[in-house]
């Protein structure tokens, strides 16, 4: 058997160097592994949970005004026209009825609407706390490969050695804590006597 030539070997790299196959199978990993975490979270919802998704999902379509505005508009047209007709209203001017209606429906409505909110937003803060740890094992990455090329840089004889104070602050990995104490006192108010946080 013939050896593969080697230009289609090369095709089927990436132009940084790594094989295709691989950067498809890290793609599928983590496109998988964001599925997953979607998936985990429908199965642990209740039944009375879907039900209200349901609800809410059926609540924010344009059709369900639509049948709200139709509905009253019947309710008052009846009662106008039982009126006209001599008999008695089943629910006179200012319409008692409808308003309970409306407002007991609007309860329920806005209880099924943050019942979703609340699932949402916890959903949301699942996500934040991924992207700060995503976040913070980046910039440990790049404190490590700032390190690497400024001591691959000190150790190359025909580059000259020279002082490079930004590089040298750059390649210090950030301290969550100190940051978040930073956040912290500047959100508070303005005490005279505390002292600034150093980064």
């Amino acid at each position: 058997m013939k050896p593969e030539p080697a230009f289609r070997e090369e095709r089927r790299k990436h132009p940084g160097g790594i094989p295709a196959e691989s950067e498809r199978d890290q793609i599928s990993q983590n496109i998988e592994a964001v599925l997953d975490f979607y998936t985990r979270e429908e199965q642990k919802m209740t039944g009375s949970q879907r039900v209200m998704e349901r609800i809410s999902r059926f609540v924010g379509q344009p059709a369900f005004l639509g049948i709200i505005l139709l509905s009253v508009t019947l309710w008052i047209v009846a009662n106008i026209a039982l009126r006209e007709l001599g008999r008695a209203e089943f629910d006179p001017a200012p319409y008692f009825w409808l308003q309970g209606i409306i407002a007991l429906s609007a309860l329920l409505i806005t209880t099924v609407v943050l019942g979703k909110q609340n699932r949402l937003a916890k959903l949301e803060e699942q996500r934040a706390h991924l992207d700060l740890k995503v976040n913070l094992l980046t910039e440990q990455k790049a404190a490590k490969l700032i390190d690497l090329m400024e001591e691959l840089r000190r150790d190359l004889p025909n580059v000259r050695n020279r002082h490079d104070s930004e590089a040298v602050a750059l390649k210090q990995s950030m301290n969550p804590d100190l940051v978040l104490a930073a956040l912290d006192e500047r959100s508070e108010p303005a005490d005279p006597e505390a002292k600034p946080v150093d980064l």
